[in-house]
């Protein structure tokens, strides 16, 4: 079986692992890493820590309007299939790589396996959602990670060749957990090492809603510096300039900026945190792996199951709305596990098998 593997976004490279480790030695796969994540911090890391294949084509596209960069990776991406011919092209979550993938192997009559298929938030005014629906719908196969978006799917009118298999998050988080690296640790804007205090709490704060002005921003920073303990803040690189600014004019000491973290550096933070406030959808599962009580500032639910005895709660960009959310009690079931049993990308490879063309 041969498989062009689409990514382009850390969420994806993570997800990407599980599958690659699983499918090595038993099956051609190709990489196509888009270029979405351009930043050594952002992309290059997770391929030395997680042992992520090299990619055969990088496009190196990033930056620019939605349709730009789409168009610019369909067009890419297209090529790379029209030379390879795979039995599958692997998508994977709602990115714009995501979409692109899709279209360019749909068009070619290529089947699409989308894994994280059905996730839902319910407004198309958000891009991944457009994305992640536009992608389920074109897809041959339909890996969903809980019974939950399975559900989704059938209500859509999709009940045929979707599979809840779990998380492939989780699959990475658990092969995670069992090494030990330092291989690029948490440095500040001057690349000095960062030293952990004894406490701390985790933020990061990425999303265009979040970062586009001060005043989200502000009322996040503001939170995070009334706690008690300092905030650890690993800063993407498109927001350095404005929480720098921001911590800078507000005085926000007990914020420490830091560059990117790689994967195995930003689940040691993880680990050894208080709690967790955050905007990805990768992280507020990530915390919920871990056990620890996350904020996730957005305005939708992204992972319905992490919200369990608000282990996971959405906050408003709103200082007081974050505070008490943080305040609340909560309780941790360790054996409420809904997202698999670590070996998603072996089932999906089985379900892959069992579905090839002639």
């Amino acid at each position: 079986m041969k498989i062009v593997t689409v990514a382009g976004a850390r969420p994806q490279f993570i997800k990407a692992a599980a599958f690659s480790r699983a499918a090595a030695e038993i099956h051609e796969e190709i990489l196509v890493h888009t270029g979405q994540h351009f930043d050594a911090n952002m992309s290059d890391i997770f391929f030395e820590e997680l042992k992520i294949p090299k990619p055969r084509y990088y496009l190196g596209i990033s930056g620019g309007t939605h349709g730009k960069m789409t168009g610019a990776m369909l067009a890419g991406i297209e090529q790379a299939l029209l030379a390879e011919k795979p039995d599958w092209c692997l998508v994977y979550g709602d990115t714009n790589s995501t979409l692109a993938g899709a279209l360019a192997a749909v068009k070619l009559n290529i089947p699409v396996a989308h894994a994280e298929a059905g996730v839902r938030m319910g407004t198309l005014s958000n891009p991944e959602e457009v994305n992640r629906v536009v992608t389920d719908h074109v897809s041959r196969l339909l890996f969903t990670p809980t019974d939950l978006e399975k559900g989704n799917l059938q209500k859509e009118g999709i009940g045929n060749n979707v599979y809840a298999v779990g998380n492939l998050m989780y699959d990475s988080y658990l092969y995670a957990d069992g090494l030990q690296t330092d291989l690029r640790p948490a440095v500040d804007f001057d690349n000095r090492p960062l030293v952990l205090p004894d406490r701390y709490y985790y933020l990061t704060c990425h999303r265009q809603e979040n970062t586009c002005s001060d005043k989200p921003l502000l009322e996040i920073f503001t939170a995070m510096n009334e706690l008690d303990a300092p905030t650890v803040y690993p800063v993407h690189p498109r927001n350095k300039e404005r929480a720098a600014r921001l911590c800078r004019e507000h005085g926000f000491h007990r914020i420490r900026l830091i560059q990117p973290v790689g994967y195995m550096e930003s689940l040691k933070l993880l680990k050894r945190c208080e709690k967790v406030v955050t905007d990805s959808g990768g992280l507020q599962c990530e915390a919920f792996f871990a056990g620890k009580q996350c904020v996730t500032v957005f305005d939708r639910v992204i992972w319905p199951q992490t919200m369990a005895a608000k282990r996971n709660q959405l906050a408003r960009a709103d200082a007081r709305d974050i505070l008490n959310k943080l305040a609340a009690s909560q309780k941790i079931d360790n054996t409420y596990q809904p997202f698999g049993d670590g070996h998603t990308a072996e089932r999906m490879i089985r379900i892959m098998e069992e579905n090839m063309e002639g």
